[in-house]
């Protein structure tokens, strides 16, 4: 039952994972986003602390909630990272771009290069603390994005999917129809 799920259309053989990885800088990226994220839903027991002393609400679900957060802040800030990042790969090819990704559903994405239109580097301040950036590369259908790769590896992906892209659209435009 594997077999078939992870077949591709080359007819029956089993695709290989992409071989490469985002920079491992994208760990101290997203545990501080992580970070972040859970300092918003500390809102949830410090509201509820507030209610419980006006309210008389029970204590006990006060304690439930603090160690729900402590959960979930453990969660985002070091765990979700670590499995992000294990689970980040990429590889480019000459006829597409293959994408690995995600925490507990783990997406395969393939990209022909006759499909992509634009492909582009972004760097905001965080990335830019740490010296990342990245690769968004656009279809008429979405967007997809390359995280945290080094400015370096960024700028040489976005040229090479540039150039790969620019062939296959030539050899699609001298094929006779």
């Amino acid at each position: 039952m594997s077999t078939m799920m992870n077949n591709d259309h080359t007819g029956g053989a089993m695709r290989a994972a992409p071989k490469e990885r985002i920079s491992k800088k994208a760990l101290p990226v997203w545990r501080f986003k992580g970070g972040l994220e859970s300092l918003f839903f500390l809102a949830v027991p410090v509201g509820y602390y507030f209610l419980m002393n006006a309210f008389q609400y029970p204590l006990w679900l006060m304690y439930v909630l603090s160690a729900a957060w402590v959960l979930w802040a453990v969660s985002l800030t070091f765990i979700i990272p670590a499995v992000r990042w294990r689970r980040w790969r990429y590889e480019i090819l000459e006829e597409e771009v293959d994408l690995q990704y995600g925490v507990i559903i783990v997406r395969r994405t393939l990209i022909p290069m006759s499909r992509v239109q634009h492909v582009d580097t972004e760097q905001g301040p965080i990335y830019r603390r740490y010296k990342l950036s990245a690769v968004t590369i656009s279809t008429a259908a979405t967007i997809h994005q390359i995280p945290a790769l080094t400015e370096e590896v960024a700028a040489g992906i976005r040229d090479r999917i540039s150039n790969l892209a620019e062939t296959a659209e030539d050899d699609d435009t001298n094929e006779p129809r």
